[in-house]
């Protein structure tokens, strides 16, 4: 197996992980906001599970642009006008979209840190949960789960 092919696997796989995380993370937060719950190391460190797997999987996807045939090389090879919906949606959507929702991940693990006790499971569930649906918009399901 190339090396393409064992990314694209690796970056196929963690994104299972890196979208059950922030989900779970997501779901504890709105139970801690619900039942008012002190926030605890257990939630801290279910957020920070989290917030690793989406970097994980961002480093995978990174490397993935550069030596797949879909990211940098598609737009190279055809420009911006030559490219379908699909092909734009691997080279270009998918890629600048997952990088925000990533960024909106990380900017709610740094918000909670500075949040008021009674703040930090807010800060997570709505930076987690906007970074999730982000995530779900732009992943290639006919690829993905085909």
């Amino acid at each position: 197996m190339d090396t393409y092919k064992i990314i694209l696997e690796a970056h196929s796989g963690i994104a299972y992980v890196a979208l059950l995380t922030i989900a779970i993370a997501v779901i504890n937060s709105i139970i801690g906001i619900s039942a008012k719950n002190e926030f605890k190391p257990k939630d801290r460190r279910i957020a920070l599970f989290a917030l690793i797997a989406t970097h994980i999987q961002f480093v995978f996807g990174l490397i993935l642009y550069f030596v797949s045939p879909n990211g940098l090389a598609k737009i190279k090879a055809v420009g911006m006008g030559g490219m379908q919906a699909y092909d734009r949606l691997l080279a270009l959507e998918h890629p600048l979209v997952n990088l925000i929702a990533i960024a909106l991940i990380t900017v709610g693990w740094s918000s909670h840190k500075r949040a008021d006790e009674n703040k930090k499971f807010k800060k997570i569930a709505v930076f987690y949960a906007l970074g999730l649906i982000l995530l779900l918009s732009r992943i290639p399901w006919q690829t993905w789960i085909g």
